[in-house]
């Protein structure tokens, strides 16, 4: 498959985790280039592209310093999606905001730690976000693993801008030192969670796994979904993305798992 020709509508997920170099393959190095603003830029779609073709809308003249910072963090994501890494600048922040250049530095100081702040504010979002699932379930190590899987096709945090946005920062060589310092605990945690969960389905069902490399497979399906989503001409459904990385659970955990979760005692 190749990315998506121009004029081509296209749902992108997002994610936190950079493939490693072994698993890049010529998709998302296509996907990467342009992210990063050495490439053509991808049609992302119109939800993303009309919002930054036109004015924002003007916002309120008084909001609290963390709001407004908030506020700045979410349109330089909207800016690295559109624009790529090298190509967003303060005043394209500042236009995506509807505020003024001087304002974005009053609150950031420099275009460095605005993408700093914007990664790590990316990174905490992600982190929250499966640890808030988890604690939605019990002790299931099932129910666990499908609340992780679950979590990554969330609408609100696969959104079109936000794997752009993460394909900017691994896009760009000079972004990975930002990215290990703002990340890697926080990838280090979702790792070793994911195996944990793991290690206890496979003792609880018997199947003698190698932990390591089923969390690894569980979480390259679900980077393998995200690039689909984001290079496929016609991108498959949310539901239909999740079905996929379940498939991939049940594959490894067949008495626990199928394509619609964890299976029901009985």
């Amino acid at each position: 498959m190749t990315p998506v020709p121009q004029g081509a509508g296209v749902f992108v997920l997002a994610g936190p985790r950079p493939l490693t170099d072994s698993r890049v393959n010529h998709r998302f190095a296509a996907v990467l280039a342009a992210a990063s603003g050495i490439g053509p830029t991808i049609r992302l779609g119109p939800r993303v592209t009309d919002s930054l073709a036109t004015s924002a809308p003007r916002p309120p003249r008084t909001m609290s310093r963390e709001a407004r910072r908030i506020q700045l963090m979410e349109s330089t994501i909207e800016t690295l999606a559109a624009r790529g890494f090298s190509r967003t600048t303060l005043t394209e922040v500042a236009k995506a905001a509807g505020l003024s250049h001087g304002l974005v530095l009053f609150h950031f100081e420099t275009k460095e730690k605005l993408l700093s702040e914007t990664l790590a504010y990316l990174a905490d979002e992600y982190h929250q976000n499966w640890q808030d699932a988890l604690a939605r379930v019990g002790d299931d190590p099932a129910e666990q693993l499908n609340a992780m899987l679950e979590a990554d096709f969330l609408p609100t945090i696969c959104t079109p801008a936000r794997l752009a946005a993460w394909c900017a920062f691994w896009g760009e060589a000079q972004s990975r030192p930002l990215y290990q310092q703002a990340c890697a605990q926080k990838d280090d945690a979702y790792k070793d969670k994911l195996e944990e969960i793991c290690a206890r389905l496979s003792d609880a069902g018997g199947y003698g796994r190698n932990v390591v490399h089923v969390a690894r497979l569980l979480r390259i399906s679900t980077e393998g979904v995200w690039l689909d989503m984001m290079t496929l001409a016609e991108p498959y459904a949310l539901d239909e993305a999740l079905a996929t990385v379940r498939t991939c659970a049940a594959l490894c955990f067949p008495d626990h798992f199928d394509a619609t979760g964890p299976k029901r005692p009985g």
